[in-house]
Order: structure tokens, then sequence, then C-alpha cells
């Protein structure tokens, strides 16, 4: 590719994008990337890593009340600074975005700040300024979609919302999917009174049905205002507040909404369609399974591609296509048995299928499930239950699917992972011995599956 001033040039610098460009460098091609905004993308900026700081910063108020049960006594009422979470998380988040950028140069990468789009297949304009590349490669992600209805202006998407000058006392949450619960959840936390409508039947679609009812259940329980089949008609402002009326006519009044509608590809004015790239729906890069597009030569990974939208799905095809097109070690990334998290309160964690999908697959299977009380709230009295599922294939006996609802179930799920990638079967989930007490002994310790409904 001596032609070219790069033999790859990297649209975006998110987790992804940086990835691919570090591995390529590595392996001795000509790197450029160019990023927009800041170093680290949607999950360090403004997705998975502030966010998940927040939750934290969540926490806290059910932790001190649950502390009196253990003997500790606060000296007063406990007080929150929103200023100061924001200033402290802001400060973490630059660091994070510095080491990002970091990565790149220390492999040899240059990096530039600017938009960059395709003025020919092999020809990026960054704002005025032109470079060639033999290879390139879109890694662009994706951004928050508001709803058509009429004063959604008004209201702000998550980006917004870890900038907020304040916390707003009353929010409503609009939405039934991760961002949407992992926000209530925040707001709730907090002290916001947090209401969170869905238009659907039930939040999480997508997910298992008994995890979608049971997450539902306990966050009513904990004081959020879950209202599904409904959404917002309109939105407009009264005062120093918002009138937000739904389907049905309810008018409630609210100081901030919150839009975790969906998100689209970040595609738009690159001129990926005028150099024959295709696109699928939300404006998506189609690519094949070696994150190649229409055009040779130029492939995408992460969530503009919109197959499976997670940060170390990103990271990997980043990872894959390096190795592929510049290494000479060819693999690809396995969209199969990939593990998810929603941290909501409880967090959700899982892996594999979901009941409904193995029943369609598979036919046949064994279910074996259980909730209770975790031990901690044997003392605080606290109602909240954690819930643990396995889907097993009745012939094969393997476990096809991993799912909990209950503290610290993105940290159990992780290591069931490992099992469930593998094929591990329900007899060898059997012969674990259990780490007692911890709730993540029950996986190994499910004996009797529910009677079958089509027995």
């Amino acid at each position: 590719m001596a032609g070219y001033d790069y033999d790859l040039f990297v649209i975006g610098g998110g987790s992804g994008g940086v990835r691919a460009g570090r591995i390529a460098a590595t392996h001795g091609a000509r790197v450029a990337v160019a990023e927009e905004y800041r170093y680290g993308g949607t999950c360090v900026i403004r997705g998975c890593i502030p966010k998940k700081l927040l939750v934290y910063a969540s926490h806290y108020r059910e932790d001190f009340a649950d502390s009196a049960a253990y003997g500790w006594d606060l000296p007063g009422e406990p007080s929150f600074d929103w200023g100061r979470l924001i200033a402290n998380k802001d400060k973490e988040i630059d660091r994070l975005s510095a080491i990002y950028r970091k990565i790149l140069t220390s492999a040899g990468a240059d990096v530039f700040e600017g938009r960059a789009r395709l003025a020919d297949p092999h020809t990026i304009d960054l704002e005025g300024r032109r470079f060639t590349a033999g290879t390139i490669l879109i890694a662009t992600g994706g951004r928050p979609q508001r709803p058509g209805h009429p004063g959604a202006e008004l209201g702000i998407t998550s980006n917004e919302a870890f900038h907020l000058d304040r916390l707003p006392e009353r929010v409503l949450v609009v939405g039934g999917g991760y961002i949407a619960v992992e926000f209530a959840g925040i707001f709730h936390g907090l002290g916001s009174k947090t209401t969170l409508i869905y238009r659907g039947e039930q939040i999480l679609r997508g997910f298992d049905k008994d995890i979608r009812h049971f997450l539902a259940g306990e966050i009513g329980k904990k004081g959020i205002d879950l209202r599904l089949g409904t959404d917002l008609k309109s939105l407009t402002r009264e005062g120093p507040g918002l009138i937000a009326v739904l389907w049905d006519g309810t008018r409630l009044e609210v100081d901030q909404v919150l839009y975790a509608t969906g998100r689209v590809a970040n595609t738009e004015g690159m001129g990926l369609e005028a150099v024959g790239v295709k696109l699928a729906g939300q404006g998506a890069v189609a690519v094949d399974e070696e994150s190649r597009s229409s055009v040779p030569h130029i492939y995408a990974i992460g969530d503009v591609t919109n197959r499976i939208n997670l940060t170390p799905v990103a990271i990997r095809e980043g990872h894959a296509f390096a190795d592929t097109v510049f290494g000479k070690k060819s693999w690809r990334m396995s969209h199969e048995t990939v593990p998810s998290a929603v941290f909501s309160q409880p967090p959700v964690g899982t892996v594999g299928l979901s009941e409904e999908i193995a029943r369609g697959r598979h036919g046949a299977l064994d279910i074996y499930k259980t909730s209770f009380r975790p031990l901690k709230h044997t003392l605080t009295g606290r109602e909240e239950r954690t819930l643990m599922k396995l889907v097993v294939d009745r012939a094969s006996q393997r476990v096809l699917g991993a799912h909990m609802v209950g503290a610290d179930a993105p940290e159990i799920i992780q290591a069931i992972a490992i099992a469930v990638k593998m094929g591990a079967t329900k007899a060898q989930f059997d012969a674990t011995v259990a780490l007692h007490p911890t709730a993540a002994e029950e996986f190994v310790t499910l004996r009797t599956p529910e009677p079958d409904p089509k027995a």
C-alpha cells in the first residue's frame, strides 16, 4: 500500500477503533485514527464508565439505611452533592480519555481530532485536510434517537444526563431497554421521584421472560413508578417544570424528561453511500462475518454495524479485523453466547439463550429456577429478592442459558459464561462444589427442574 498515505485509516476513536488501530500498528501498518469529539467513545465518555460510576453513587442511600441493622449509627442525616459527583466523574473521564489517546500514539499511530468523511473510496476528508488509505475502518458508534412527538426537544438523552447542572426532583424516563432501566435506578437511588414509562408490554424486550417480569417487580418495590403500555403524546414547558401528556391523557408534572428510546448508527454525512457502502436499518453499515462492507477495502465494527452493541464486542471485532487484515492471523469474532449485564437495581446478568429462544431452537427443555431473599437482607428486612435460572437442553443436557437478577449478578455471570461458552452440561454444574455462603452457589445446587408445561 505504498501509494497511500496510510495502510489503515480508522474513523472513530472509541473502544473498537482504538483496539483496531493499536493492533494494526503493532503489526507494522501505517495507521491513522480520527475522532471528532473525545477519544474513548461512547463507553468511556458518555456510556458504560460514567453510568457505572453513577450507579455506584446511587446505591449509598440504601447502604446507609441498611447499615443500622448491622450495628452502625450514622452521625446525622446523610446528604448528597450532585455537583461533587459530576466533577469527580468528569475528572476520571478526562484521565481515561487521555489514556486511550496515548495507547494509539505509543503504538506508533497518528492521531487526529476532527470530523472525517469519505471524499472517494480511498480518500478521507478531515475538515479540509485530505489523506489516502489502502484500508478504511468505520468505527463511529451510535447516538441516542429522540422520538417525534411535539415538544421532544425539551427532553434530554443519556448524553446530556451526565452533565446536568443539578439533580432533578422529579424525573420521567421514557423507554424500556438497558439505558432506561439503568437511569431510572440511578435517579431514584439519588433521591429523585422517578417514573418509568414504556410502550411495550414489559421492560427489557429480548431478555428471558422471567428476568423481565421479576426485575419489573423488584424496581416497583423500590418505589420507581413503572407504567407499561403507554408513551408520551406531548411535552410542554409550564413555569420551571414540564408537563408530560401520556397516550391516555394522563398529565405528569416533572422537572426533567430523559429519552432512552433507541439509538441509530453514526453514519450520517460521512459519504458512505456515495462511495458504494450499503447501509441497513437505523443507518448501520451492512457487513459480513469479517466486518467487511459492500466495498472490499472498507470495513466497519462496533455499534455502527448494529450487530451486538456492547463495548467488549466492538473491541473483539476490532482486534479480529486488525489481526486478519494486517497480522496474517485470520480469525472471526463469534457473536454467539455473548454475556451481557444491565446495571439496574438490582442488576441483571445473562448469557446464552432465553427460554423462549431455546424452545424454538431445541424443543424440549429442562428449566431450573430459584428465587430467594439474599442473606444480607435477613437482617435489614428489605424485601429485595434474587432470581437465578438455568435453561438446559433436555436431550444433550447442555446448559444453553444462565440468567440472574440480584446483587453481583454481572460479576457472577461473567464466570458462568465460561462454562456456557464451553458447552458445559448440567451434570458438570452439579459436580462443581458450592462456595458457601454465596448467592453464586445456587447455580451449582439447582436439582429439580420445573414441571414441563407441555407434559
